[in-house]
């Protein structure tokens, strides 16, 4: 047998890349492309302002050219501290046209955490809203060096005040000129700059390329099969994984962002009968908010609404809420590090004639991977073997594929940790089943140990959320003498209603095994993250006092 010639095949002689047949992957290109095809429709509604895509075009290259006037370019950081308006949409394109990388940082953070993130991001410059002036000017105060300051003065707003050395729009139109349309060489390169909500120590900043980006943005309208000019409501925080890709995926199905600055079941719910929104995304808790809303506030809305769902594993009880209404729920998973959603609950045709109830529990699946992620497994974190599909062996979610993180900014250490074995480590705790839909049952440091035998806090919480009297739910683990850990429930109740602990108990007991039930139930509002997740190890905390 001769040996293998070292010569290049056929298949790679002659036919290299050029601009001709190569061209990096970015979503600026989406864009481009709806402000080409679609220039009169609407890309972007705020109260009184309504923009088109042409528009919105002219706006981002204002940016660019903006920031590039102020000395930023490649590789430097553009931070910004501001709710879902039209400025933060912009600046998803603007700020990467410009070469340089967008910081949108969460809202609800302190002013510690936030000059932690401006100096550990090397933030170059900073927009800010006036509603978080105060916060904002406090965090300046405690950086290592000052950095010029740019205002959103969004007249929709009163409150707050201007800190910035000029503001937004005259940022955009001082130097009168449009950045010219040129796109990153290099698709490797960092579009955006997250940091994980971490609930010990400083958060982690999580770096996205353009390649994920453009991948994601995809996905998204291939799993919630979005199709031609979606009406999308900003339910869902900007901040959060840049808006789980949605402005992104927006430009590219050439659809209208309805912005919104708070979300409140009152205004949520006219802007979807205003403006015929046909999509929004959101944490279980507005769902279930907006289940709870009042009859009236619902009234006049007759057109199917799709419900994108993520963020902590939402109870079934939750979901066939929003179904009752008529509308369509969709759920997904995903982490920081990867881009938003990559994981889809895919609806099978068949499942439409079971009862309500029990497509509701198949939902509250997390599912299979979505049409850009290379691979999931539920497997031993340590040896990485995977786990049998037999919904009840539990092991770590893991992942591979473009739409995974680039890594962790300035932290080789925890880069590798997250990337051991060449799969992404989630830290969450699920099951396979047999049809390859993953469930997850709990976080890595939330599952309950309580006589040897492990208890999922998500199922507790499923169970408690089945109660006609709770409101809010969330189960952590309680330290026992004899047992070495029991389930404590904290249940916020429905308005008048009255359930005592003994009730919540003897419910749990009627719906589940007896040594999964909660042994103690604490009344009370659950403390939560600015996406809507409850702080568990702020309640973990209050487990050691009682």
């Amino acid at each position: 047998m001769s040996e293998p010639s070292t010569e290049p095949n056929v298949y790679e002689r002659d036919l290299d890349r050029n601009a001709a047949n190569f061209v990096a992957l970015t979503p600026l290109t989406y864009l481009e492309r709806a402000a080409a095809v679609w220039p009169d429709r609407t890309a972007v509604v705020h109260g009184a302002v309504r923009r088109s895509w042409a528009e919105t075009f002219v706006r981002v290259r204002r940016l660019a050219a903006a920031l590039a006037n102020a000395g930023i370019g490649k590789g430097d950081t553009v931070a910004m501290l501001a709710a879902n308006t039209p400025e933060l949409f912009e600046a998803h394109f603007g700020v990467p046209l410009a070469g340089a990388v967008l910081n949108a940082i969460n809202t609800r953070l302190d002013a510690e955490a936030i000059a932690f993130i401006l100096n550990h991001g090397e933030a170059r410059i900073l927009i800010v809203d006036r509603e978080f002036s105060a916060v904002a000017k406090r965090a300046l105060a405690a950086l290592d060096s000052p950095i010029p300051v740019i205002d959103i003065d969004d007249p929709g707003y009163s409150g707050g005040e201007l800190i910035g050395d000029r503001d937004y729009e005259s940022f955009l139109t001082d130097t009168g000129a449009l950045h010219p349309w040129t796109l990153p060489e290099d698709e490797w390169q960092a579009i955006t700059l997250n940091y994980t909500s971490g609930t010990t120590g400083n958060p982690k900043g999580v770096v996205y390329h353009h390649r994920g980006a453009y991948l994601n943005a995809v996905s998204n309208a291939l799993s919630w099969n979005m199709g031609d000019a979606p009406v999308y409501l900003w339910t869902l925080p900007m901040f959060h994984c840049n808006g789980w890709c949605f402005p992104w995926t927006i430009a590219v199905t050439a659809g209208t962002s309805v912005c919104l600055r708070q979300v409140r079941p009152d205004t949520v719910l006219r802007l979807i009968r205003e403006e015929t929104v046909t999509n929004f995304c959101g944490a279980p808790i507005v769902l279930n908010m907006l289940n709870n809303a009042p009859a009236e506030l619902k009234a006049g809305i007759d057109h199917t609404v799709k419900v994108m769902t993520a963020g902590a594993a939402p109870p079934a009880a939750v979901i066939a809420g929003i179904e009752r209404m008529g509308w369509e729920v969709t759920h997904v998973y995903g982490l920081t590090e990867c881009y938003g959603p990559t994981v889809v609950c895919v609806w099978h045709e068949r499942w439409n004639e079971l009862p309500l109830d029990e497509q509701a529990a198949i939902k509250a699946r997390q599912g299979v991977r979505g049409p850009m992620l290379e691979a999931i497994m539920v497997a031993d974190p340590h040896t990485l073997e995977p786990c049998p599909t037999d919904g009840r062996t539990m092991g770590e979610i893991m992942m591979r594929g473009n739409n995974v993180m680039k890594g962790y900014l300035k932290n080789p250490k925890a880069t590798a940790e997250a990337f051991s074995g060449g799969w992404f480590h989630t830290g969450d705790l699920a099951v396979w089943h047999a049809d390859g839909y993953v469930e997850i049952k709990d976080r890595s440091k939330d599952i309950i140990i309580s006589g040897g035998e492990n208890i999922s806090s998500i199922e507790v919480e499923d169970v408690l959320y089945k109660h006609p009297d709770v409101l809010e739910a969330a189960v952590v683990a309680r330290h026992d003498e004899k047992w070495g850990e029991t389930p404590c429930a904290f249940v916020m109740l429905k308005d008048g209603a009255t359930a005592t602990e003994a009730d919540i108990i003897a419910f749990c007991r009627a719906h589940m095994a007896h040594f999964k039930c909660p042994r103690t139930v604490v009344f009370g509002p659950l403390p939560k993250t600015s996406t809507g997740k409850i702080q568990k190890f702020v309640l973990r905390k209050q487990t050691e006092a009682l």
